[in-house]
């Protein structure tokens, strides 16, 4: 038997007297919302509805939400998806031809409409209070999200980016430590390993994480 505990990935609410916090993998209903591990929401006023803040996200668009494991998301984190786009080839982006009538006359070709792909947040990514994250967009593992920013590009792997539209402030480690850190992917390790190896997990000591693999 380990010595040691855990919180089962499979809790909503994995502190019973924080209900704030939900490991909203357990709530997602959406098929096209896939969450990872450990990835919790904190919202004070209704946790366990992540998906409330995923906007234009219709079904047949047929775009991908993919948020990685152990994951923090803040309060008020909002995804625009695909379906929030206008065509923009003509001179208007008014969308007649959704309010029927004469108006469906103009239905555009599905692929009329600018079309970004999936939405996909590496491990370990910190989201900050209020960002948004447009559609298509890539975060890579380990970056940081200021609070209140809008990500409209690509965010590299242990990138810190913040404002409207989001720009890399810095990166967190040297790019050779990201390298090696790419390579361990710690957040892969089956969950005994990483309880572990937490001490290594947390602090800095690259060598020391290295000799756990």
């Amino acid at each position: 038997m380990s010595r040691f505990a855990y919180p089962s990935p499979n809790s909503v609410h994995p502190l019973p007297e924080f209900p704030q916090v939900c490991f909203i993998k357990n709530t997602v209903t959406n098929p096209n919302i896939i969450i990872g591990d450990y990835t919790y929401y904190d919202d004070p006023v209704d946790s366990e509805n992540f998906e409330r803040n995923v906007l234009y996200h219709f079904p047949f668009v047929g775009d991908k939400l993919i948020i990685g494991k152990f994951c923090a998301l803040a309060c008020g984190v909002q995804f625009i998806m695909n379906g929030g786009n206008h065509k923009m080839s003509g001179f208007s982006t008014y969308p007649f031809e959704i309010f029927g009538h004469s108006w469906q006359r103009v239905m555009p070709e599905p692929d009329a409409y600018p079309y970004k792909g999936d939405t996909v947040i590496g491990d370990d990514v910190w989201i900050g209070y209020g960002a948004t994250i447009m559609p298509g967009i890539k975060i890579g593992p380990g970056a940081i999200i200021a609070a209140k920013s809008v990500v409209t590009k690509d965010v590299p792997a242990y990138g810190i980016v913040g404002g409207n539209p989001a720009q890399v402030i810095r990166y967190r480690f040297a790019p050779e430590v990201i390298e090696r850190l790419l390579a361990l992917a710690w957040w892969d390790w089956d969950i005994e390993k990483i309880t572990r190896n937490l001490e290594h997990i947390v602090n800095t000591d690259l060598d020391a994480l290295q000799a756990c693999t």
